[in-house]
């Protein structure tokens, strides 16, 4: 089994679309329910050894975890005293989804009060009325977490030279990317026209990169990497590898994901795209490199 499998947009868009919603159903418990951190670190999910998980979350003096497992293609909630509902990962609606997770955690008597329409996309159904996604393929849903597993150690590697403010390596929901930021220290410029979410994530000068299956016109699998606020000069920056470019409406570096799996060294050529756009943007941004890096 390929390490870097091959995840064509084409083949797997209809049971992307049902699983971004799925995981706004569970990120919306973890949203719910656990400590709020600055820049919505509370929010996301993380990758593990079976799929994607929610992490421990708090209640009533206990806690319980929401797992994805892609190997055997089931939500697992698992409480603190050995409780442990299953629910199988097959065609199914969403709006079916919603409601056998909402018994699951009645059953364990968790009740969270949370939005039930969907965040970051065009066109959203409610989750309790949304039958147009039902689909699940089970082969193509396990090769996205295997990307998603393949893509992480490079991300935590990169992290981990990096002394200055840095989020962890997580997974958000409501654009369905996995994600890792970088901090400057410094403030960035108030954007009074932005709404309270956006306003809280950028609140600070950054560097960011991640991973994300495609859409919006972006024809399949991604990496990317932005800088917010973005220093002069930065589209025009020469990065690595050569593949990589600046896409002008959406403000970021991208680098297909099939460029790299086709790579002699996939994860050299990943970690050459990591490098040189977050360099780009710390030395046209002013970042003072010497006390930030190791």
């Amino acid at each position: 089994m390929s390490d870097w499998p091959a995840l064509p947009l084409e083949d797997w868009k209809d049971t992307y679309a049902t699983l971004h919603m799925y995981s706004q159903i569970v990120g919306k418990v973890r949203l719910a329910l656990a400590p709020r951190l600055n820049h919505w670190w509370s929010v996301p999910l993380y990758v593990d050894a079976r799929g994607l998980t929610t992490s421990a979350i708090p209640w009533k003096g206990g806690l319980f975890e929401i797992r994805f497992d892609f190997l055997d293609h089931a939500l697992v909630i698992e409480r603190d005293d050995g409780a442990s509902p299953r629910l199988a990962l097959e065609p199914r609606s969403v709006a079916d989804f919603y409601r056998e997770v909402r018994r699951m955690l009645r059953e364990l008597e968790i009740e969270p009060k949370i939005w039930r329409m969907p965040v970051e996309i065009p066109d959203p159904i409610p989750f309790d009325e949304d039958r147009t996604h039902a689909a699940y393929d089970p082969e193509r849903a396990a090769a996205f977490w295997r990307v998603l597993a393949a893509i992480v150690p490079v991300f935590e590697e990169f992290r981990g030279g990096f002394l200055g403010k840095s989020s962890p390596v997580h997974f958000f929901w409501g654009s369905f990317d996995l994600a890792s930021t970088r901090f400057s220290g410094r403030r960035a410029p108030e954007r009074p026209d932005a709404d309270p979410i956006t306003r809280e994530a950028y609140s600070h000068e950054v560097w960011s990169a991640g991973f994300w299956p495609g859409g919006a016109g972006v024809a399949g699998p991604a990496f990317y990497a932005y800088a917010a606020p973005e220093p002069p000069a930065f589209a025009a920056a020469a990065v690595r590898p050569a593949k990589a470019f600046y896409h002008p409406d959406l403000k970021e570096f991208l680098l297909m994901y099939d460029d790299v799996r086709r790579a002699g060294d996939p994860r050299g050529t990943l970690r050459a795209f990591l490098d040189s756009t977050y360099e780009a943007a710390a030395d046209l941004g002013g970042w003072d490199r010497e006390s930030l890096e190791r």
